[in-house]
């Protein structure tokens, strides 16, 4: 008999609207911490609460993962009507949220494979569209899971970030470099690679930071077959509209998602952060 499996992920993973309805897809949420109290991201916080707090409070709101309860308690339910459930969440390296689903499903004594999306956002929701698929057609979830893993490997994602503020109030940068970076407006490209944040360059001015993201993404676009594009942005909407215009004019056929970044990720990387994300598959 077909095993029915239910999809697991967190917050920080962008779910468009026809994921949002499906019947099988449970998503934890991450909490916040601001200077006004905790909330639950994308329950009790709101696009306009989370850049209000973003730019009154003076020290970074914290992020943290979901419990091992809050997963125990979630499998616990679905025992009653799936037989088994695929976790894909954010990179292991940037969240220990991937841990505390493992530990939830043993003690809920529920089958769960766990795939470190090695990334965040769109990486996530390409990986559960993909995995749903397969399940459809009625591959067994553990042969899924571990096709799941090898496909994040081909995961691309640059992030610009949108202000220093963010960085410096989490102390990852001195006073010095955050007043001689505002001075002379340098734009930090971010990638993320092997599922870790590396600063990848600093550039000087919005255009050219413009133009080394476009760059990045021909680059890209040449080597491999690139189906997909998404631009996401933190509360910037006409910034992500230009690169979607732009990449556009070059390659007319290219499909894109234009879409709003999740708080778990503005609240460290700032407003007006823009994010292109893609996947690369080998060109036949």
């Amino acid at each position: 008999m077909k095993k029915k499996i239910a999809w697991i992920t967190d917050s920080s993973a962008y779910v468009p609207e026809e994921l949002k309805n499906h019947p099988d897809l449970f998503v934890i949420p991450l909490s916040i911490t601001f200077e006004s109290g905790t909330y639950e991201d994308g329950i009790d916080l709101n696009t306009e609460m989370l850049y209000k707090n973003i730019r009154e409070d003076k020290e970074i709101p914290k992020t943290s993962q979901p419990s091992v309860g809050k997963f125990a308690e979630t499998f616990e339910k679905l025992k009653e009507n799936y037989d088994a459930a695929i976790a894909v969440h954010i990179s292991g390296e940037l969240s220990g949220t991937l841990s505390s689903c493992r530990a939830g499903g043993e003690l809920a004594e529920f089958p769960v494979e766990v795939v470190d999306s090695l990334t965040m956002s769109v990486g996530i929701t390409r990986l559960i569209e993909i995995g749903m698929e397969q399940i459809n057609d009625g591959k067994d979830y553990k042969e899924v899971a571990e096709f799941l893993r090898e496909e994040a490997y081909k995961t691309e994602c640059y992030l610009l970030l949108g202000s220093l503020d963010q960085f410096y109030k989490g102390g990852r940068m001195s006073g010095t470099k955050y007043l001689l970076g505002n001075l002379l407006n340098i734009k930090p490209i971010i990638t993320i690679y092997k599922g870790k944040f590396d600063l990848l360059e600093k550039v000087r001015s919005e255009k050219r930071a413009f133009n080394r993201m476009i760059d990045l993404f021909d680059a890209a676009y040449q080597k491999s077959d690139i189906k997909k594009l998404y631009i996401l942005h933190g509360n910037v909407m006409d910034k992500a509209l230009h690169y979607k215009d732009e990449l556009l004019k070059r390659y007319p056929s290219l499909e894109t998602t234009v879409a709003e970044l999740t708080a778990t990720i503005t609240v460290h990387s700032g407003e007006g952060t823009v994010v292109l994300a893609w996947a690369n598959d080998h060109k036949h």
